[in-house]
């Protein structure tokens, strides 16, 4: 039996599958997020362990047979939190996590260093790890000077498991730190920030072995044999592992709190200025691209907040035929953007408001709005050097076929859909915790499943997606010196 950890921002699933992947079970438990100040968002470290143990107490009370032989255990984990800790592992503050922006002014300042493009292959995001380091260095001085470790959160709960301080590559790729063309950290990257690589994890692959469960934890659970803990990876290569996107040119779009479009990659293809992701994969010596939205689901649970009905009852007023979009364009930066803005500042909008405007209107815009922010995405990896001729669609978005016809019809190409079963990263977590365990091809072991239909993009409306985006297109230049 194989153990797959997802540490998620809203809780944390814990999968079990055996040694032909069907799954026996699952089980969460639940996180909440401290927002202190405006566009600050924390969790303390302690929670995401009462979440685990939550998660695996839910398998056991199932399933404590099948827990009990548990020989591999894979871990995925939200990308980019800052986890500080003393020389004696205590957590010195709450980790800073992946949509907090108060390291902005940092992420600028560390971005306008060559260096940092050159060596990671990416922009430095606000989001991501290095310039919340800057921050606390600036802001909480007397913390930045008893940090020991910095860790992500998934090799955090690594630690409360093992024993050991490691990484792999895939999240690692999401801190500013790593050259990840050389798969390794850098020395001067670190020292820009004030430290360097004592203050890191170890780093091997997501397929290797990075530890074995603690002997006490293993008790506690019922298992007697011996467990190891694969390196694992970020979020989103963990549900490119379950999803089967491991190979050169294989693609899926995400439709969850935030939105994104992967691409696996034969071949490290970094460009930096696109704002597109060039990330280490979890299979040695492969790489992923990837555009990033902050709002896709966010969007529409906001719209339904707004309207108090629920997304499903939202989406269903629009029937499961695709109409031409309306005169209404929304621009779904309720967080700011990422991909390919790269601005923490702009905010959302809609554009084109009558009084015959009504909510399934709306509703229809902001669903547009999350497409037309997906091709975006699209069009900044394919400037990276990356063409997509068809994606999976993953996600609670992707829930709706009207969605996911928008999203055909605007990306002009086919979109598959799964057949039925959870294949995200739980499922990706727990591969690799079998790929460490038993040195099964990592590439064998994470195929692609079948697919249960496809959705075409609809060619009569073609024209009208491709002016509706022109004119989406024209909207955030407009709009920018006004949100800032």
């Amino acid at each position: 039996m194989y153990l797959g950890i997802d540490l998620g921002t809203s809780g944390v699933k814990a999968m079990l599958i055996d040694g032909d992947q069907r799954i026996i079970g699952s089980a969460n438990g639940s996180l909440d997020v401290s927002r202190p100040h405006p566009g600050w968002s924390e969790q303390a470290p302690a929670d995401w362990v009462r979440a685990t143990e939550q998660a695996v107490a839910g398998l056991r009370a199932k399933h404590p047979r099948e827990l009990a032989a548990v020989s591999g255990i894979g871990l995925s984990g939200q990308m980019h939190g800052a986890t500080l800790l003393d020389a004696e592992d205590r957590v010195l503050r709450p980790c800073i996590l992946w949509n907090d922006t108060r390291s902005h002014a940092e992420a600028a300042a560390l971005d306008a260093d060559p260096r940092f493009r050159a060596l990671t292959g990416n922009i430095v995001f606000p989001g991501f790890t290095a310039p919340k380091l800057a921050w606390v260095a600036k802001h909480e001085p007397e913390i930045f000077a008893r940090v020991r470790w910095v860790l992500l959160p998934k090799d955090y709960l690594r630690l409360w498991l093992t024993g050991e301080h490691l990484s792999e590559m895939s999240d690692s790729a999401g801190t500013s730190w790593l050259d990840t063309g050389k798969r390794k950290w850098s020395p001067e990257l670190l020292a820009a920030t004030g430290l360097d690589e004592t203050k890191m994890p170890g780093l091997v692959e997501g397929t290797a072995e990075a530890g074995k469960l603690r002997g006490s934890l293993a008790a506690e659970w019922g298992i007697s044999g011996e467990v190891i803990v694969a390196g694992g990876a970020g979020d989103n290569a963990a549900s490119a592992c379950g999803m089967g996107t491991v190979s050169d040119g294989a693609a899926f779009v995400s439709l969850g709190t935030s939105g994104v479009l992967f691409a696996a990659n034969g071949s490290y293809l970094p460009k930096p200025e696109s704002a597109v992701h060039a990330f280490c994969h979890a299979l040695p010596n492969t790489w992923h691209q990837m555009g990033v939205i902050l709002s896709a689901t966010d969007a529409l649970n906001w719209h339904s907040g707004v309207t108090g009905k629920s997304a499903a009852d939202l989406t269903g007023e629009l029937g499961e035929t695709l109409k031409a979009p309306s005169s209404v364009t929304f621009l779904p930066y309720l967080s700011g953007e990422r991909t390919p803005h790269n601005d923490a500042a702009i905010r959302g909008a809609f554009i084109g408001l009558g009084h015959e405007s009504s909510r399934a209107v709306l509703t229809q815009a902001v669903l547009e709005g999350v497409t037309f922010a997906i091709r975006d995405n699209l069009e900044a990896l394919r400037s990276a050097g990356t063409d997509i001729s068809r994606v999976t669609a993953i996600g609670g978005g992707s829930r709706s076929r009207y969605w996911l016809a928008s999203i055909a019809t605007a990306l002009g190409v086919p979109v598959d859909l799964p057949a039925d079963g959870d294949f995200g990263a739980a499922f990706g977590a727990a591969r690799l915790g079998l790929i460490a365990a038993t040195g099964a091809d990592p590439v064998a072991v994470c195929s692609a499943p079948k697919t249960a239909g496809t959705i075409e993009p609809v060619a009569s409306l073609a024209g009208a997606y491709e002016e509706a985006y022109r004119r989406y297109r024209a909207l955030y230049p407009a709009i920018k010196s006004l949100a800032h």
